[in-house]
């Protein structure tokens, strides 16, 4: 299984991202830092802290979403968020470290090009 730590260092590892805590000490919220003049950062991962297993939710392209949930039971809607675009994955080993990262790095490129498409506000 991956440690909590293990998947925080890598969450962190990605440009611009930050750690918060804006819905109380059970969760984890991982977010890309927006430039000064925007009001809010965007969240591209939370991990629910204390679970065992380890539960991470992600953001994903919904069409990829519907494939990874037929294929892994450990892949689920996302808990709590809006489940055509987040899914909430239980880390007991079913996926391999390295298809994790890489829906962490898709999850991240999904919200930072959101970010880069906003218009600016004067």
């Amino acid at each position: 299984m991956i440690s909590h730590k293990t998947v925080e260092k890598y969450v962190l590892s990605m440009p611009n991202t930050k750690l918060d805590y804006p819905f109380g000490k059970e969760v984890a919220v991982y977010k890309i830092i927006g430039p000064e003049s925007e009001t809010a950062d965007k969240m591209f991962a939370l991990i629910t802290e204390k679970s065992d297993p380890l539960q991470i939710s992600l953001k994903c392209d919904p069409q990829l979403s519907l494939v990874l949930r037929s294929k892994y039971e450990t892949v689920q809607e996302g808990y709590h968020l809006n489940k055509k675009h987040w899914n909430t994955i239980l880390l007991t080993g079913q996926l391999p470290w390295e298809e994790v990262q890489g829906l962490i790095r898709h999850s991240y490129d999904l919200v930072s090009s959101a970010k880069k498409e906003e218009p600016a506000t004067i």
